[in-house]
């Protein structure tokens, strides 16, 4: 990591930025508030040329809010600034015990994060074009399947209500389905279309679905997550980001409570894991062999699925890394 004079820390909301930007003594250069478009960031890039400090020697840190941190993120790549988008709970952790909430706080304890864990941090960089097309149509896609099982939940009425009501609305449902329908189809084309022509994603993709257990959704989301694999160095930080790597909550030389997950975890990545691994156990036989065989040990079935959670994670950074599908070895042990 190049040393920096100077770190800027940034509590991003949808309308505004509230900044804070300190020296290498953690000395309160200033302390701002900003619109959170392209002209409000250009007028805090203007405090810099104001302290004659050359961008180059700023780190800019906040944390990943979505659609509202976008514009940010942009901004700074487009003109080579170096940032680090930090994790919620990281800051959280970092902060300790605190009471109250301010915005002004928040960006100080952003730029401080920034300050005292250079080591730790890995500097971003905007998504790429087709990441972030496929992430805005996952979304859609996962309002209009909501959508769907809202609408397609009104046939269950059929035959509790009598037939003149139901079919003045089941008209108008099918109507509605048959659209949604036909939306999901066309959703899900944009998003093959969009990995087809992009070679990288379209051979990450089909890595990751040499893997018993995943699919065209879970592949998907996997390079989503992952920014194409360019955002985790190891499975081990992936897992933990997902919830299924568990850390002890200690206080000193002492362990205040048992181990538990990240309950800031991405809560879909962890979902879809978790169905790879029902899928796993009853597929994959080196998988379904170590489930029966840790049950048997008194294991807890959760925290056996956990593990092949786990295993499932390190397979694809495995594939991803070596560039070649997965080869399942257990077939060819004695």
């Amino acid at each position: 990591m190049k040393k920096f004079n100077v770190f800027t820390g940034i509590d991003v909301s949808k309308s505004t930025l509230d900044f804070c930007i300190i020296d290498a003594k953690a000395n309160v250069l200033i302390q701002g508030k900003t619109e959170n478009n392209s002209q409000g960031i250009k007028l805090l890039l203007n405090h810099f040329k104001k302290l004659k400090v050359s961008l180059n020697e700023v780190l800019f840190s906040f944390e990943n809010t979505g659609v509202y941190s976008m514009p940010l993120n942009i901004f700074l790549s487009e003109r080579k600034c170096d940032f680090a988008e930090i994790p919620a709970l990281e800051i959280k952790k970092s902060k300790g015990i605190t009471r109250g909430k301010s915005d002004k706080t928040d960006a100080k304890d952003i730029a401080l994060y920034g300050l005292r864990n250079l080591d730790k941090i890995t500097l971003s960089s905007a998504p790429q074009i087709e990441i972030l097309q496929l992430k805005f149509l996952f979304a859609e896609r996962e309002k209009v399947i909501e959508a769907i099982k809202t609408f397609d939940s009104t046939n269950e009425a059929e035959g509790f209500l009598p037939n003149s009501v139901f079919k003045i609305v089941s008209p108008i449902n099918r109507k509605i389905l048959a659209h949604l329908k036909k939306a999901l189809k066309s959703i899900e084309e944009k998003i093959n279309k969009i990995i087809e022509q992009n070679e990288k994603l379209k051979q990450q993709k089909a890595l990751l679905k040499s893997i018993p257990g995943i699919g065209d959704v879970t592949a998907l989301y996997f390079l989503l997550a992952t920014k194409g694999f360019s955002v985790f160095k190891d499975w081990r930080k992936f897992a933990c980001y997902s919830g299924i790597a568990p850390f002890e909550y200690s206080s000193g030389s002492s362990v205040r409570a048992r181990t538990k997950v990240n309950h800031f975890a991405d809560k879909k990545i962890k979902s879809l894991l978790h169905l790879v691994a029902l899928n796993a156990i009853k597929y994959d036989n080196e998988l379904k062999e170590y489930y029966q065989r840790k049950r048997d040990e008194g294991k807890h079935t959760l925290l056996v699925l956990n593990n092949i959670k786990c295993k499932i994670v390190s397979r694809a950074f495995a594939v991803i890394s070596r560039e070649s599908p997965f080869v399942n070895t257990y077939k060819f042990a004695s």
